[in-house]
């Protein structure tokens, strides 16, 4: 079978990996090609095929309201250059994975070609847009869902979909960052052992724009308090982004606040705690362990939009997961950094509420599931490509 995916994010990447890594294994004459990132190339390579990257999410992610207006003629280009290239390559079924703004839109072209479409990591509908359900309806033949809140959300809107745990289990559980033990973290990473918080600002650039003068107030603030003077910040790089993307705010701090990419499991592992913008990221800290608050900030007009939009009650997968909070959310005029410094003393300090938001942690992740999702994912995959459609 020839497959083609569309990932647009760093979180995009890292499932599109798994799951090429599964359907190699449920189909191993598989052609695929891919937009997507590093993770899926190497998954794809490793197996001892030619790269068949298109483009690089990197060069295309926008987010917010505003990014997407000002960003709208690149859009426009690679939409164009992905029909395109669909087309020449042909193959029995696009696979999208959640990037609904691009990928929607591809999905309406790729069924009115006659392609078939499987859309992995549902958009987030049950949050905002919930018109977005009619386009699913027309235009998607599978949805692969993966949080267990979504499955009486898609029943009651009737739309049939497959269910098989959620990938991040497994991403965590084999990476080797995770059981790296402390020691090695710190001299692998040439900083001085030593107590530290994560600071986890987000993958693109307007996000970093905003949550790193917070955390750089937060960090001064925090070590200005006589018992956590010796405290460092280990900064976890979007693996889209530079040094050059954080330097305005580490300047003048490096002997306590670093910045490491390509290790953010690591940094989550062996954290005290960690401030986490919201995403896929909250969950991984929560599959990890680590104590953590998340902040989000954006522009005035982009979160005024999104107010209006939004229907959940929590931003943070890992309190949706679970249906109540686990850890506080502090968001736009309350992300502050006088609320991170409370919030982050109280973790450190206060045993019994640390305590409970780790019981938390062991709920969220029994939620979950077991290890297997992408194998299970793609064998589902497989299996409904084989099946021979219905007479009418």
């Amino acid at each position: 079978m020839k497959y083609y995916l569309i990932a647009g994010e760093a979180s995009g990447d890292l499932h599109g990996s798994n799951l090429i890594k599964g359907l190699h294994s449920e189909d191993p004459d598989c052609r695929i090609r891919y937009w997507g990132g590093s993770l899926m190339d190497r998954a794809w390579t490793a197996a001892g095929n030619p790269s068949n990257l298109v483009r690089d999410y990197r060069e295309g992610a926008v987010m917010g309201f505003v990014d997407v207006l000002k960003k709208a003629r690149r859009l426009s280009l690679n939409l164009k250059m992905c029909r395109e290239d669909i087309l020449r390559f042909a193959p029995d079924v696009v696979v999208l994975i959640d990037y609904p703004g691009f990928n929607l839109k591809i999905a309406r072209f790729a069924h009115s070609r006659g392609i078939k479409v499987f859309y992995y990591i549902a958009p987030k509908v049950w949050a905002s847009r919930e018109g977005r359900i009619r386009k699913i309806k027309a235009w998607v033949d599978r949805l692969f869902i993966v949080f267990p809140f979504e499955k009486p959300y898609f029943d009651g809107k009737g739309i049939d979909y497959t269910y098989a745990g959620n990938p991040l289990v497994d991403a965590v559980d084999s990476s080797e960052q995770v059981h790296i033990s402390r020691e090695e973290f710190f001299k692998a990473n040439g900083i001085p052992e030593g107590r530290y918080i994560a600071l986890l600002a987000g993958s693109r650039k307007s996000e970093i724009s905003y949550m790193m003068p917070v955390f750089a107030a937060f960090a001064d603030t925090l070590r200005s308090i006589p018992q956590y003077s010796d405290i460092q910040f280990i900064i976890a790089g979007a693996p889209s982004r530079s040094e050059e993307d954080y330097r305005r705010w580490t300047e003048g701090r490096e002997s306590y606040m670093h910045i490491l990419f390509g290790n953010t499991y690591g940094i989550l592992r062996h954290a005290e705690s960690a401030v986490i913008n919201s995403g896929t990221a909250s969950l991984e800290a929560a599959l990890i362990g680590t104590p953590q608050v998340v902040g989000f900030a954006t522009g005035k007009l982009s979160y005024m939009i999104g107010r209006r939009l939004i229907k959940v009650k929590f931003i943070s997968l890992g309190n949706l997961i679970l249906g109540r909070r686990a850890f506080r959310e502090f968001l736009q005029y309350y992300f502050t950094p006088g609320n991170l410094v409370d919030e982050t003393r109280r973790i450190m300090e206060d045993t019994l509420y640390r305590d409970g938001m780790k019981a938390c942690y062991s709920e969220i992740r029994a939620l979950l599931g077991g290890g297997g999702a992408s194998r299970r994912v793609a064998a589902a995959m497989v299996r409904e490509l084989n099946t021979p459609a219905p007479r009418k």
